[in-house]
This record gives C-alpha cells, structure tokens and sequence, in this order.
C-alpha cells in the first residue's frame, strides 16, 4: 500500500514537472511570438489616436474600450481558428498571406505620405459628420476594421513562430499574444488620449504640478504627430520587411542579402546602427511596393485619391 502511495505521489510529481515545463515553453513561445510582432503592435498604437479625433473627452475612453472589445473579438474569435485551421491543414500558405498582409502594409503607409503631401482629406471628411452618434459608430467601425488587418497580421506572425509545435500550445500562444496585445495597445492608447485631460488636472492645482502640466498640455499635438509619423513607418517598415523575408523563402534573396551587407558595412558590428540601416531598407522597399500599388489604384476608372 504504502509502495502504491509512493508510486503514485511520483506520477504526480513527474505530471507536475512536465505540467510547469509545458508552461515555461507556452511561455518562451509566447514571448518569441509577441517580440515578432512588436513593429504591427507599434503601428496599431500609434494609428489609433486618431480614431477620437473631433469626439467628446468624455467619450473617449468609451470609444477606446469598444475598439479594444472589437479588436479582441477580431482576434479570438475569428482570426485564431482561422489561423488554427491554416497551421493544420496549408501551413504553406503561412507565407504568402504574411506577405499580403506585408503588401497591404506598405500600401497603407505609402497612401499615409501621398494623403498628407495632397492634404488631410481624412480629417475634413470626419469634419463634415454633424451628428456625434453617426461620428462614434463611423470611427469604432473604421477603427475595428483596420483593426482586423493588423490583429490578422500580429496572429499571422505570431503562429509563424510557433507553426512547429502542437495545436494546443498554437491555440494557448496565439490566445495569450492577443490578449496580451490588445490589452498593452488600448492601455497605451487610453493613456495617450487622457493625457491633456491630466495635464489640464494639473495645471488647476499651481505650484511645480501646474508647470507640469501646461507642458503635457501643449506637448499633446507634437506627440500626437510623432505617433503619426511613427505608425507610418512602422507600417513601411514590417510591410517591407516581411516582403522581404518571404522573398527568400521563396529563393529570391537578393534583396535580404544587399540590405544585410550595407547594414552591415556601414554598422561596422554596431547592433543597433545595424538594424536601424536594416530598417530603413526594409521601409524603402515598402516605399516602392506601396506607391506602385498606389499608383495602380489612381489609374484605376471611377477611384478617386
């Protein structure tokens, strides 16, 4: 009896062990997956500002927890099986979707420079919207559906990662990598969108506060500017990358291989001066592949820019 006991105290024992070295791989897996998509994620939080542009301040955060919603519903409900079902049945599509979604990148961030050098016709078009009811709905539902773009993009990369491992622990990382990220993006976001309302906080209460926050307050428009900037290079520089990298997959390596060696002859063993010159490389082919796309679209009959 007591051999019996012991016996199976050391099962439990060895399930206890394979249960927590299971767990450190979902999470090293994880990690690795979230890391792969931190330039997406850096777009998804700079663009998404802008979504309460013209809004009440009291209906931002409100806003900004309906995009969250939609964008976790994007993830976990559509995006996850459908990845689930790719990774088990054309894994070989792994690629050229993430180079779609590379493509549609570089577009997106190509339209962004060609719109601000032609004007902001985004903005007078929310402008024209009277009615903040119709406002709310146009910017949650434009929000989720770009939303779904980059979620589809950060899913895509993350399964990537982790497309060798079995379906339950793809399923756990894809699930931990979506709510991870969509919790990190639309935290930073609210912040982003209360901090004039903070700064107006402070700047009520006098003294070294009051100076403190008068400079949030006027520091707002240049942040909201530089996340601008920011999300369109980002977005050049994944859409551009991933084109790359799915280039040599497919046994066109030239342009990695030219991008790596200027990198690395002007870097000179500098980590970060490399990856730097390996970014602007990728964000000029996204440059090129985006404009042209854009291009094709103007000649387009009936397309208006």
């Amino acid at each position: 009896m007591a051999g019996g006991l012991v016996a199976l105290l050391d099962d439990v024992a060895a399930l206890a062990r394979l249960a927590a070295a299971s767990v450190d791989d979902v999470a090293a897996a994880a990690g690795r997956a979230g890391v792969k998509t931190a330039g997406v994620v850096i777009d998804d939080a700079a663009v998404t500002p802008s979504y309460v542009v013209g809004l009440a301040p009291e209906r931002e955060l409100p806003i900004i927890g309906k995009i969250a919603i939609g964008s976790l519903r994007n993830k976990l409900l559509f995006i996850l099986p459908a990845a689930l079902l790719l990774s088990a049945f054309a894994p070989w599509l792994l690629t050229p979707i993430l180079m779609l979604g590379g493509l549609y990148l570089s577009f997106e961030g190509a339209e962004k420079i060609i719109e601000s050098l032609k004007g902001e016709k985004a903005v007078e078009e929310v402008a024209r919207i009277t009615d903040p009811a119709e406002l709310e709905t146009r910017q949650v539902g434009s929000a989720i559906r770009t939303d779904f773009i980059l979620s589809a993009e950060i899913m895509v990369i993350a399964l990537n990662q982790v497309s060798a491992s079995p379906i339950a622990t793809q399923a756990i990382v894809l699930a931990l990598v979506g709510v991870a990220v969509t919790i990190g993006v639309y935290g930073v976001v609210g912040l982003i969108v209360k901090m004039d309302d903070v700064g107006l906080h402070l700047s009520a209460k006098g003294g070294a506060a009051a100076g403190f926050g008068r400079a949030l307050v006027h520091a707002m428009p240049v942040l909201l500017k530089a996340l601008a900037i920011i999300g369109t290079a980002a977005m050049l520089w994944v859409g551009g990358g991933i084109m790359i990298h799915g280039l040599a997959e497919f046994g066109v390596s030239m342009p990695e291989e030219w991008i790596h060696a200027v990198a690395h002859a002007i870097g000179n063993g500098i980590a970060v001066v490399e990856w730097v010159i390996t970014a602007v490389g990728a964000a000029i082919v996204g440059i090129l592949a985006g404009a042209l796309i854009a291009g094709a679209l103007q000649l387009k009959p009936g397309t208006r820019h």
